[in-house]
């Protein structure tokens, strides 16, 4: 499968990002992120859309109107808690990676279970916004 275009979805409160807890996130903000992803998409020759919303309903609903090849996804807070984030996925049938920021496995609990690793092709967790970039480059070249 030749992915040629690829939707970014960020989920709750990675708006914040660069002001919200540094430690864990680091201090690039989306904006900052969304354009280093751009530029390695146009390296790669492919298309590339960004969603972020801090509604599930809103990216339930972006991902049911999706005619993107791949997604990366970072469901943030929704990780832990969204079914009806990880029905729209799996209704859809788009392949995706699950992408954090943080190392999920160093934090709290709760924060080790994800209703989506298992729909996921894979996870990458704790790289920063190099993660974004290993799932992009892996989308880019997927045969």
């Amino acid at each position: 499968m030749k992915v040629n275009n690829l939707t970014v979805i960020h989920g709750p409160n990675l708006n914040l990002l660069g002001k919200r807890e540094p430690q864990y996130y680091g201090s690039a903000s989306l904006e900052e992120i969304n354009k280093l992803l751009s530029n390695e998409a146009s390296n790669a020759n492919v298309s590339i859309e960004f969603f972020q919303s801090n509604s599930e309903s809103d990216i339930v609903s972006k991902i049911q109107e999706l005619k993107s090849d791949f997604i990366i996804i970072n469901p943030a807070a929704f990780t832990h808690s969204s079914v009806s984030i990880r029905d729209a996925l799996s209704a859809m049938k788009i392949p995706f990676i699950e992408v954090h920021l943080s190392n999920v496995f160093a934090r709290e609990t709760f924060r080790k279970e994800s209703f989506f690793s298992d729909l996921a092709v894979g996870v990458i967790s704790g790289l920063g916004p190099e993660g974004y970039i290993a799932a992009l480059n892996y989308a880019a070249n997927v045969k």
